[in-house]
């Protein structure tokens, strides 16, 4: 649907508020759709810029296991921020997988996805959705466990 289908929003001041297609809120981006949705583009982009920025800094002097080392501790948390809340389905997911798996091409110079999965079991590096998948287990018990009441009303 295009902007000039939308009613205009108009603020307690009297300005017009303008129809947007995504919106950034606490570090996600939310794009519009009939069910909640998040975009991943930026957080992906993020992830490959500190990838690289780590590749270039140490890539010719360090070992694969301290790359991986960093990547784990400094570039996972930048593709993962705040999406154990999201509802994400599994395109989703597989794109984020596919975003790790593309680096561990480039690290090991190889595009044999079952050398990749080699690797990620050698260096015990967990995809995306593994991750995820726990961190979201956690995020709902800790909700579950939640004494605010708006908490409690959103569980049923």
């Amino acid at each position: 649907m295009s902007v000039s289908h939308h009613c205009k929003v108009v603020s307690s001041t009297g300005k017009v508020i303008p129809w947007s297609n995504e919106i950034r809120y606490l570090g996600i981006y939310i794009i519009g759709s009939r069910e909640f949705k998040c975009s991943l583009d930026i957080a992906k982009k993020s992830f490959y810029r500190a990838a690289n920025a780590i590749l270039g800094k140490v890539g010719r002097h360090a070992s694969q296991e301290v790359i991986l080392q960093l990547v784990s501790s400094k570039c996972m948390p930048v593709l993962l921020y705040g999406l154990e809340a999201c509802p994400l389905n599994k395109a989703a997911v597989n794109s984020l997988d596919f975003v790790i798996n593309r680096f561990f091409m480039k690290l090991f110079k190889s595009n044999n996805i079952d050398i990749v999965k080699k690797c990620q079991e050698e260096f015990a590096f967990s995809l995306p959705s593994v991750l995820l998948a726990h961190r979201s287990e956690h995020f709902l018990v800790k909700y579950k466990d939640c004494d605010n009441v708006f908490c409690k009303l959103l569980l049923f």
